[in-house]
């Protein structure tokens, strides 16, 4: 029996992000698939409308169910709340690898999680995460969060994640001011940092790291070491972004 990853995440009503991306990354890779919804969001490419967390006992409710019937692995994406990060850090199954994407701000422009909401991510959830795959704003936040001077260099604050007990983090390169490439960086403790490139193309997706944290999860799921896992999800995506 093949089993399933559990997405933990917002829905996008426009159905570019969340969950709805999430489920539709792990079908095209023949995955079964369960989610645990954190909130309902309208939102599209014109901006975030409005957000309603689910109250954080449900959310706890939707994890304890689909745990019971095993998982391959968990990817986290929007939490909405601090009291929301609580509740799923409490339910989560022990000894499941999680994939966490630290959605801060909506690709449009709206704020998904509050500054206490990512002090309760980085105490909660970051210390028993697999893998963390912020983009460069959202690592320049956290490096924020952990205390660090503004402007604080990528190799610093990503340390300062793996000391609080994050597996790897995956440092992702789309804002990165190189116009030809993008340049991804996985660092995992123990190892060299290992850089990931590929022509940058010109287009623009919603959902991206959602794409990208899901077929992860699904490759880390089915037994591959984290490097090829990212390896294998960058292929994925970049075929979608080929396709148009």
């Amino acid at each position: 029996m093949i089993r399933p990853v559990l997405f933990v995440g917002g829905l996008d009503s426009s159905g570019g992000a969340g969950l709805l991306r999430d489920a539709a990354t792990a079908a095209v890779l023949d995955q079964p698939a369960r989610v645990a919804a954190t909130a309902v969001t309208a939102q599209g490419t014109g901006g975030v409308a409005a957000v309603h967390p689910v109250p954080p006992g449900t959310v706890a409710a939707q994890i304890g169910l689909a745990a019971q019937e095993g998982l391959a692995t968990v990817k986290i994406g929007m939490l909405a709340t601090a009291a929301t990060v609580a509740a799923v850090a409490s339910a989560l199954p022990p000894g499941v690898p999680m994939v966490l994407d630290p959605v801060l701000r909506a690709s449009s422009g709206g704020v998904l999680l509050k500054p206490d909401g990512l002090a309760a991510l980085l105490a909660l959830l970051v210390p028993r995460a697999a893998l963390l795959t912020p983009n460069i704003p959202e690592l320049a936040a956290i490096g924020g969060a952990l205390g660090l001077p503004s402007g604080a260099a990528e190799d610093l604050v990503v340390q300062g994640l793996l000391d609080a007990g994050c597996g790897a983090v995956l440092v992702k390169g789309g804002h990165r001011d190189t116009p030809a490439i993008c340049e991804d960086r996985l660092y995992r403790g123990g190892h060299d940092p290992v850089a990931m490139r590929a022509p940058r193309l010109a287009r623009t997706l919603r959902g991206t790291g959602c794409h990208l944290a899901s077929a992860i999860a699904v490759h880390v799921g089915r037994g591959a070491g984290m490097a090829e896992a990212v390896a294998l999800a960058r292929d994925h995506l970049r075929a979608r972004f080929e396709a148009g």
